[in-house]
């Protein structure tokens, strides 16, 4: 059995535990599917990024690597963090865009973040979380092969179920999975104790 140290050593491990040679080329889709699913549904500290990116008219561009918002406020003593409402709340709030001022909310519209009052000029400052590299030939390594390979692994395993069906294996897998995310969830929680939720029900 595989050591799961890389992106080549995962895709062996999957081949290993699923021992069905026909379905070796769709191991990287399973890989890449349990990925993307990790990604939206886990906001990790390994993942939380400096946020610092100039306001000019009202909006602040979105990095482009950006999952959600952990804190942010702009730049002013003293410090106003700003809260994070849904763009329909925003602009209902707050209509009239013809003026700017120190913000007190903010949301996301397209690629540019948008303020509640259209926010002055300066620097939007703060933590966001970060969407890893995907897994790759070339990205052969990320925070999950060295920390947690065992989530890959059984997130990739459960990615074969419309191939593999009603096999028994699946519900282990299943629980397995949900183990590892827990325990992801408990180490994240000790680490940052005023952290919101972690994690959403993996079904």
């Amino acid at each position: 059995m595989a050591i799961i140290t890389s992106y080549s050593t995962l895709q062996t491990a999957v081949a290993d535990y699923l021992a069905r040679d026909d379905l070796t080329s769709y191991i990287p889709n399973f890989i890449q599917n349990a990925e993307n699913k990790l990604y939206r549904t886990l906001n990790l500290r390994n993942e939380e990024t400096a946020l610092s990116v100039s306001i000019s008219s009202g909006v602040a561009a979105v990095p482009s690597d950006f999952k959600a918002l952990k804190i942010a406020y702009v730049s002013d003593e003293p410090v106003r963090l700003l809260k994070w409402v849904s763009l329909n709340e925003l602009y209902t709030d707050y209509p009239y865009r013809s003026s700017a001022d120190i913000p007190y909310v903010i949301s996301r519209e397209g690629a540019n973040f948008v303020f509640g009052p259209s926010s002055l000029d300066g620097t939007l400052e703060g933590i966001y979380y970060a969407k890893l590299s995907a897994l790759s030939d070339t990205n052969t390594t990320n925070w999950y092969t060295d920390n947690a390979p065992e989530v890959l692994l059984y997130g990739a395993l459960l990615e074969s179920a419309p191939f593999i069906k009603d096999d028994p294996r699946l519900i282990v897998w299943q629980q397995l999975l949900v183990d590892a995310v827990e325990s992801l969830d408990v180490e994240n929680r000790n680490a940052q104790t005023s952290m919101g939720p972690l994690i959403q029900r993996i079904s």
